[in-house]
């Protein structure tokens, strides 16, 4: 009787370690979830520079330079060993900013503690908006001083990171009075300033596979 009382037991758990044995093996076969690196080549040819659309291999975000919002001068080293996230927006945009701008306060919030990840955004129109205004800007959305800088700095070295670096925007220009973007990409870059994945920042799900891509490059 007792080896009957037992037998159900016994069987419930074997099948029980039968199963976390064999999600075991194939989690330890499954290989993890990767990203791919982004060359000028594997981007639509109008996003990319003339001279650079045939580059298929070790791209990198050149250097920049700029100032945020507290009057600080910005640069790779800020961001050295660091993933990050880089928009082009512009303070008084009244379309597709406001929703880029919400959307990078949910990523600031969803990586507050990961002082691996950061943010980058740079103005579109770096004469209008000044110190004073992106500081101005910064508070009233809530901006993480030590996460994310929104900059200003000289038009013609912004507008030359957006096309021959990020390749954000289809058109071209040369930085001039006349030239103006406005894109809605948000870029992510890794910790070697690759380019791992572009994204729609004002779509919803863009922003939660963005969210995911930065966890699997955090791992």
């Amino acid at each position: 009787m007792l080896f009957k009382f037992l037998k159900r037991p016994i069987s419930i758990l074997l099948s029980v370690l039968v199963i976390v044995t064999t999600y075991a093996i194939y989690s330890w076969f499954q290989p993890s979830p990767t990203l791919p690196i982004y060359n000028p080549a594997d981007f639509t040819p109008e996003l990319v520079d003339k001279s650079l659309q045939e580059t298929n291999e070790n791209h990198t975000v050149s250097d920049f330079n700029l100032i945020n919002q507290n009057g600080e001068v910005i640069t790779q080293e800020d961001y050295k060993d660091k993933i990050y996230i880089a928009d082009f927006f512009f303070t008084r945009c009244p379309s597709i900013c406001p929703i880029m701008t919400n959307n990078m306060v949910k990523i600031q919030e969803e990586f507050l503690k990961d002082t691996d990840v950061m943010l980058l955004s740079l103005s579109v129109t770096p004469v209008v908006d000044s110190i004073p205004v992106l500081k101005e800007y910064a508070m009233k959305k809530g901006v993480n001083d030590s996460k994310w800088n929104i900059t200003t700095g000289d038009k013609k070295h912004i507008y030359e990171l957006a096309r021959r670096s990020y390749f954000a925007v289809v058109e071209q220009g040369d930085g001039g009075l006349q030239d103006f973007i406005h894109t809605p990409n948000f870029i992510l870059i890794d910790k070697k300033k690759q380019i791992r994945g572009i994204y729609d920042g004002t779509d919803d799900e863009e922003i939660l596979r963005l969210i995911k891509d930065i966890h699997i490059l955090s791992n």
